[in-house]
């Protein structure tokens, strides 16, 4: 199968890939089932794809959760090696275009003060479910990746 075809069945074709890379065959290798399987996990149990009800949490933990996905990406990356390229490309992608804009734009707002304001408090648990939509589809692209059954539905919300 080629990435293009692997993205486009997860609804994903609105990232922005190069069109070289989109043409090429999608192959993981254990080391790539390893490490989607460590950040599947992460993800399942994070605010990332978890509700935040409407009176309970704190938005500046939930922005520091999804923020805390680069560092262990990146750990990932580094002890999985070369050898997990397949995810490391789209780990790379998901979290430069889907994921940085998000963390980019709240924590400047956070140091404004932005979670004092209940509209921005508001505002930004609209934009977090937004965002957890998109990365429960990536939770669901990792399980796969990983080959072992999608947990995303496992609770009801």
């Amino acid at each position: 199968m080629k990435w293009g075809k692997w993205l486009e069945n997860w609804d994903m074709t609105s990232l922005k890939i190069n069109l070289k890379f989109l043409e090429m065959e999608w192959e993981p290798r254990d080391p790539d089932r390893a490490a989607a399987w460590e950040l599947y996990i992460e993800l399942l149990t994070r605010i990332a794809t978890q509700p935040l009800p409407a009176k309970h949490g704190d938005e500046a933990a939930a922005l520091q959760s999804v923020y805390s996905l680069f560092p262990l990406s990146r750990e990932i990356i580094k002890r999985h090696g070369r050898d997990c390229a397949e995810f490391a490309k789209i780990a790379i992608v998901v979290l430069n275009q889907i994921i940085r804009p998000f963390t980019a734009k709240w924590h400047r707002a956070a140091q404004r003060g932005a979670f004092d304001d209940s509209n921005q408090r508001q505002a930004f648990r609209s934009e977090l479910a937004k965002l957890q939509e998109k990365l429960r589809v990536y939770a669901r692209m990792l399980a796969d990746m990983a080959g072992v059954e999608d947990l995303t539905t496992l609770e009801d919300s």
